[in-house]
Order: C-alpha cells, then structure tokens, then sequence
C-alpha cells in the first residue's frame, strides 16, 4: 500500500517541481527555497460522484508548517513535550486511532500524551512522507504525515504502528487539530 501512495507524491512533486532552478549541490539545493508555479500547484476542480464535504481544492503550504508538526513528532521521541508547547495552539482536538477524542488546553494536551509517553522507555518514528496543504476555499492549512512508530514499554515489550496523521494549524501556524489513524504492524 505505501508503494501506491509515495509514487502518487513522487509523480505530484515532479509535475509541480518542474519549474525550479537545478543545484549542482544537495546542500544549496534544500538551503534555497523552491519556487512553485501557483498554476500548477493548484488542483484542477474534481469531478467527484460524491459530495465532498470538507474541500477537495488544495495547493502546496509553506514547508514551515510540516516542519512544525515534524518537531512535534521529534520531541514526543525524545519524550519532551514541554520543549514544543509553543507549537500547539491555546485550545488542541486531538483525535487518536485508538477512539479517544481530547478537546483541551495546550498544557492539558502536553500533560496527556506526555503522561502516555512517559509509560514507554523509547519511542522511535520513522517519516515516509510529509506534506504541507493549505485549502484554497477555506484558506485552512494542513500537515499530512505517513510514518511508523516502535515504542518500547518499560517492561521490554516492543510495538510498532503504521500512522497517518492529518494535522491543521491556525492563522498563527500553531497545531490545533489532529485524527490519526493507525494500523498495528512490523517494522
């Protein structure tokens, strides 16, 4: 399944990448920013047999935004929380795979997963995909994240999880909103 889904964003960032300047260096070329065509980075309409009830009008965000929501994923491995609460807004929905669904205040969400992964001796994700989106009809903007986690319980039991996280941030780009799916795998 993850073959489909990376070679759709490969194929997606080489037809809305097409426009920028090529660098003779790996270093140069993430330290400059890329520049996108605004006509091709915005979708076509969607002829959809379904009413889409959301938007299904998007366009590529800024990267800061997915590097915010990547600090978060790196601070819950380090088992930090408090180190990135600037990041959540004042006021977080927090739907997990599990069912739970948490509505609450930045220390609130910060004490509840921080309380969670204190139970873990390790946590470490894996990224396979990010993506920043922004909806052009709601002006809304999004983080996609495809990766894996492996937590280590303190009694020594290992699990991992395939995760998909949708996150969305505010005007001020602060995480307000996630769903998270999982599915319970081997690495």
């Amino acid at each position: 399944m993850k073959a489909p889904i990376l070679g759709a964003l490969c194929a997606f960032a080489l037809l809305t990448g097409c426009g920028g300047k090529s660098s003779s260096s790996a270093a140069s070329a993430s330290d400059s920013p890329r520049i996108v065509n605004d006509s091709a980075a915005v979708m076509r309409p969607i002829n959809s047999p379904y009413p889409i009830l959301y938007s299904s009008s998007f366009a590529i965000d800024e990267p800061k935004n997915a590097e915010t929501i990547l600090a978060l994923w790196k601070a819950y491995d380090a088992g930090n929380l408090a180190s990135v609460k600037d990041l959540l807004a004042d006021t977080v929905d927090v739907y997990l795979a599990g069912g739970m669904h948490m509505r609450a205040s930045r220390d609130s969400t910060i004490a509840g997963i921080q309380g969670f992964r204190n139970t873990l001796a390790a946590a470490v994700d894996q990224v396979n995909a990010v993506m920043a989106v922004r909806s052009t009809d709601k002006n809304e903007h999004w983080v996609l994240v495809w990766g894996q986690e492996k937590d280590t319980h303190k009694n020594g039991k290992v699990d991992s999880v395939q995760l998909q996280e949708t996150w969305r941030l505010d005007g001020n780009g602060k995480a307000n909103l996630l769903y998270q799916f999982a599915e319970k795998g081997k690495m």
